[in-house]
């Protein structure tokens, strides 16, 4: 059995960067839907950018938490090849990815250092990982595909003595 290596802090913080452009792309999304729904007007409203902002929070929650439930990766996780382990190796059950998510504020609250723990320690484990209990590995390459044999060159036959 190969034993998973543990994803560096780096590939982790490249697979947050894909995440956080589709948070990105979903809150422009909203605040434009909002703005074609409502009129240019309502960006004006002081309750819509807080609004906007609520929402994304949601969607975040909600797109982290089912993701790494179901198969224990984001898009940028599946991007970069890393995949969010529980205990025995399986994707977190759905209130463990629900933890690592509210742990993420943790790990963001102490002036980011709950993210940078997975660079300086030896199992590359976050803060929001060790509240959780879980873990990031990355995911094992393809063995390259063996050479497919030649096919038999079949025996040739003697016209010597057929006369």
């Amino acid at each position: 059995m190969i034993e998973p290596r543990p994803a560096g802090f780096w590939i982790r913080a490249l697979a947050a960067l894909i995440d956080f452009a589709i948070f990105a792309l979903v809150q422009f999304s909203l605040g434009y839907i909002g703005a074609s729904a409502w009129g240019p007007d309502i960006e004006k409203s002081a309750a819509f950018k807080p609004m906007v902002t609520l929402f994304t929070v949601v969607f975040a929650g909600a797109y982290t938490t089912l993701l790494h439930a179901l198969g224990g990766q984001t898009i940028g996780k599946m991007i970069v090849g890393v995949k969010v382990a529980a205990a025995a190796g399986e994707p977190p059950p759905l209130g463990t990815a629900l933890l690592r998510y509210l742990a993420y504020f943790a790990s963001a609250g102490i002036f980011t250092l709950g993210f940078v723990m997975a660079g300086l320690r030896h199992d590359k484990r976050a803060l929001h990982d060790l509240i959780a209990g879980t873990r990031v590995e990355r995911l094992p390459r393809a063995a390259p595909p063996a050479p497919a044999e030649p096919p038999p060159v079949p025996a040739q036959q003697s016209t010597a003595g057929a006369a």
